[in-house]
């Protein structure tokens, strides 16, 4: 167009200027640490949330379990169940986020493992019914369900443990069982202290394990 002055012939414009090497090399590495953030699973988060579920929930067990409760008789199991059920679902949902952003062997592995945990707990959870309906009741029940649920739990982080190589993760599943055994020898309602501050306690201090000393550990 006449009047306008288009440079010289070839020249690029300032905005479309080739980047050098090293402004490249910085995209790059900010592109592949935005990625990281999507498709790094952070174990702080979910433990965090399950130290939050068994200290409030078995928690709340306590306080309404016998004459003396302290809440309603159906308000304790009511929260422990909501919030172990709201527990597993974000756990299942934060897991399932993170590994649509990888492909391979390593995102099999990683759905079949948590479908291992829907897939145990649905058939564990038949099983005491039928327990239950077969004459089990009183304290008996409240340690049957307390107890497997809490050894499957324990199994299964043991599997993980040895599945993804993580020594935390294993080391919790060694105490989830280890408490699961003490629950159960203490009996009603002594197993709800155990599980809410020896179980919550741990999953506590892993998450403070995973989320701030490792990565300090890792930066050093």
């Amino acid at each position: 167009m006449i009047g306008v002055d288009d440079g010289p012939e070839g020249d690029a414009p300032e905005g479309d200027a080739p980047l050098s090497a090293i402004g490249s090399l910085a995209v790059i590495q900010a592109e592949g640490r935005r990625v990281g953030r999507l498709v790094r699973f952070n174990p702080a988060i979910v433990n965090a949330m399950w130290a939050v579920a068994w200290f409030v929930g078995f928690g709340c067990a306590f306080l309404a379990y016998g004459p003396d409760r302290l809440i309603p008789g159906w308000l304790g199991p009511a929260v422990a169940a909501a919030l172990l059920v709201a527990a597993e679902v974000a756990s299942f949902a934060y897991g399932m986020r993170v590994g649509s952003g990888i492909a391979g062997p390593s995102r099999t592995s990683a759905a079949m493992y948590g479908w291992s945990w829907t897939l145990g707990y649905v058939c564990l959870t038949v099983l005491n019914v039928a327990l239950t309906h077969r004459g089990l009741s009183g304290p008996d029940v409240t340690l049957l369900w307390s107890g497997s649920s809490l050894l499957l739990a324990g199994v299964l982080h043991l599997t993980g443990g040895t599945l993804f190589r993580d020594p935390a993760l294993y080391a919790v599943g060694v105490w989830t069982m280890v408490c699961a055994a003490v629950a159960v020898v203490a009996g009603v309602p002594g197993n709800f202290l155990v599980l809410a501050f020896a179980g919550g306690g741990g999953f506590a201090a892993l998450a403070v394990y995973t989320g701030w000393v490792r990565p300090r550990r890792a930066r050093r």
